[in-house]
């Protein structure tokens, strides 16, 4: 629930302080921009004669004498440069063992004793399988800070008595701003995490922050160049002093000769794009799906004359924009200010930390050492406490002082008497009926552990047996075949990657697409074609390859694939030779398997294994669906004599719907009372034979084809 208290964000930078008061309308559910101040420094912090230890203090004093925050809650923020920022894959993991994980993450992530930092984490994307109780495709954000850092920006602070609320990153802050403000993003909004993607750059004084984002994920970088680079070049080309030359780089087209002032600057304007454009494409190499639409310009950095048309011209596909106003935020009187409007660019950061404050933001972590929010909670409880304690003196002293009174009335011997046997009777009874409750409230908890324990184990095993089965429905060699020696004789298909995916309704977020391509509708069972899937559920996605090649057409290729492992796949029950025990497979809730991609390449294979694959025409062995392969640094030899073979590559779906154990019989007793007996066959019966198997029946494997 968002929080209706004004709030001061605050940003100490390198140039100056910035600060906006702002409070929550409930009823309007509106953001009021309530006061503002910008208290620039008379150097910049990182000039080698400023001495950030008096600057900061006399601008914090500025900002206290001019503004009262009494009764207000105070958001800062660290610089993002001495912080770290992490984001985390978790494997699949119960919900209420997330913070182990996580803290065992932080001990691998953060280069230092976890004592000496102050960490918090968050959950960035992910969902919990009803079903099993866990969570699936969890990325968590892990930030940190060193604890002497945290505590020599919260200094300036403390020692004016002020009593700081959150402590964020400023790319956090930034991110905050742009997804509430920009892109629209509310808290109590169901997040969609989408391809489209904003680039946010904050320029700085000596760095930028490069921050993208779909209103979900997070993704952070420093760039080392600010606006002080920019200064530096014209103090190096045009043999100025840093102060003419900042004068001349914030007045660049009123110069007397403004293209000798941009001359001197694009080399920095170069380098600047060339770090952007190098963020970006490492950013698209592990975001293959994502779209970056926009860059949004933050900072009084970004002010600087040329610099937006020239990434402009350089990042052709992307619109680049500069924040003129704030869209989410109303108060004509702070909005439309002067001093405002001139330094709006610099006020992201500490719009983002008020938000934050506010409760109008996913984002929910903090830096503030935990030290000072146990003391102030302490604190704020004292009063209260003192209160219930002389409340509960009065009490006794009401009731005992009437008692007091007719004390002597009951002193009489057969009284007292007779009051002690009474006693002794109420008591027996009591201490009788509190053993019987006793032993009833433990009787009826261990039944529930045990009915827990038993119901969490089934949940518990569903998605190890889905990977179970998958392994079971592998091609492999059996018998003579073990000793097949040419690659396309063996009877393997290579697994490279598993993932799975939750779908809220999986007929039109995943059959209506993958039936409206050829592969997908041509390769799925008839029957299962007809009968979309309906609800929710989950999709797993095999990428595999394979070289076998038969003698005969359905031996090789993808309908060697579609032979074994997508006929397996339907299957009820899969057991291969050699096996005491046969593994559930279409009873687990697998159903409409169906290959959606297939990829042919001619790869060259050296027998001695000197040699990695590679293509026909001599470069690395590639596919669209994994990508190039790694290069192993081995070249290729003049006297290794390569044998052309066939290497298939494809991409397999199906649909999961987790079915619990007792779901299952219920299923089997169903389909064994039809007339017929039911469809599935008993434990025991041999389910169909790989091609692994028959070829060993035969009396060993047959030889491929040319």
């Amino acid at each position: 629930m968002a929080d209706s208290q004004d709030v001061w964000g605050i940003e100490i930078g390198q140039a100056g302080l910035k600060a906006i008061q702002l409070r929550y309308a409930g009823g309007a559910d509106q953001v009021l921009a309530m006061d503002y101040d910008y208290v620039p420094f008379p150097k910049i912090l990182s000039q080698p004669d400023a001495i950030p230890a008096e600057l900061i203090p006399e601008a914090l004093e500025t900002f206290l004498e001019r503004k009262d925050v009494h009764g207000a809650k105070v958001a800062i923020s660290v610089p993002g440069p001495t912080s770290l920022a992490r984001f985390i894959n978790l494997p699949p993991v119960e919900t209420n063992k997330v913070a182990e994980i996580v803290k065992y993450e932080a001990k691998q992530q953060i280069p230092f004793d976890l004592d000496e930092v102050i960490w918090d984490y968050q959950k960035i994307s992910g969902s919990v399988d009803e079903d099993s109780g866990y969570m699936l495709n969890a990325e968590v954000g892990l930030f940190a800070m060193k604890r002497e850092q945290v505590f020599e920006t919260l200094q300036p602070f403390l020692d004016k008595g002020l009593e700081i609320d959150l402590v964020q990153i400023a790319p956090l802050a930034l991110h905050n701003f742009v997804c509430y403000d920009q892109m629209g993003v509310r808290v109590d909004d169901e997040p969609i995490d989408g391809e489209e993607y904003t680039i946010v750059l904050d320029m700085g004084t000596d760095n930028t922050t490069l921050l993208i984002t779909n209103g979900v994920k997070i993704w952070i970088r420093n760039v080392p160049l600010g606006g002080n680079h920019f200064t530096r070049a014209l103090t190096k080309d045009m043999k100025l002093t840093f102060s003419k030359a900042e004068h001349l780089k914030c007045n660049a087209t009123r110069a007397p000769d403004p293209r000798a002032v941009f001359k001197a600057l694009r080399p920095v304007f170069d380098d600047y794009v060339s770090e952007i454009q190098r963020s970006i494409g490492y950013f698209a190499s592990v975001n293959r799906e994502a779209k970056i639409v926009k860059v949004l310009g933050v900072g009084n950095g970004f002010k600087l004359a040329g610099l937006q048309k020239f990434l402009q011209q350089s990042l052709r596909d992307m619109e680049v924009e500069r924040t003129e106003t704030l869209q989410a935020a109303i108060g004509e009187k702070v909005l439309n200010a002067s001093m405002f409007q001139d330094n709006i660019l610099t006020f992201a950061v500490p719009y983002g930390l008020a938000l934050q404050a506010m409760e109008l933001t996913r984002v929910h972590t903090t830096l503030l050492p935990r030290e000072i929010a146990t003391a102030r909670t302490i604190r704020k409880k004292k009063p209260w406490a003192v209160v219930a304690a002389s409340l509960l003196l009065a009490g006794l002293a009401i009731d005992v002082l009437p008692r007091g009174c007719v004390d002597h009335s009951v002193r009489n011997p057969a009284v007292m008497a007779a009051a002690k046997g009474s006693d002794k009777v109420v008591g027996d009874f009591n201490q009788t009926k509190s053993n019987f409750d006793g032993q009833k409230s433990a009787f009826t908890g261990e039944i529930s552990r045990q009915q827990t324990l038993l119901g969490g184990s089934d949940r518990r095993d569903l998605v190890p047996e889905v990977f179970r089965a998958i392994n079971e429905c592998l091609p492999r060699d059996v018998g003579n075949q073990k000793d097949a020696q040419g690659l396309t004789q063996r009877n393997r298909i290579n697994i490279t990657h598993i993932v799975h995916k939750r779908y809220g309704d999986l007929k039109t977020e995943w059959f209506d697409k993958v039936i409206g391509t050829s592969d997908g509708s041509g390769y799925m069972d008839d029957e299962e074609r007809k009968a979309p899937p309906s609800g929710s559920g989950y999709v797993f996605t095999l990428i595999g390859e394979h070289f076998h090649k038969g003698a005969t057409q359905d031996d090789q290729l993808q309908f060697y694939v579609q032979k074994t492992l997508l006929n397996n796949l339907r299957q009820d029950y899969m057991q291969q030779p050699g096996t005491s025990k046969q593994v559930e497979v279409r009873r687990l809730g697998i159903s409409h398997a169906t290959l959606v991609q297939l990829q042919r390449d001619i790869v060259n294979y050296d027998p001695t294994g000197r040699v990695r694959l590679t293509t026909a025409g001599g470069a690395a062995a590639t596919s669209p669906m994994l990508g190039t392969a790694r290069s192993t640094g081995k070249v290729a030899r003049k006297d290794v004599k390569f044998i052309k073979v066939d290497k298939t590559t494809f991409r397999l779906e199906f649909v999961w719907k987790p079915t619990m154990v007792a779901g299952r019989k219920d299923k089997q007793a169903a389909a064994d009372n039809q007339p017929g007996g039911g469809t599935t066959p008993p434990p025991g019966t041999p389910p169909p034979a790989t091609p692994g198997a028959a070829a060993g029946a035969a009396g060993g494997p047959q030889t491929p084809g040319s």
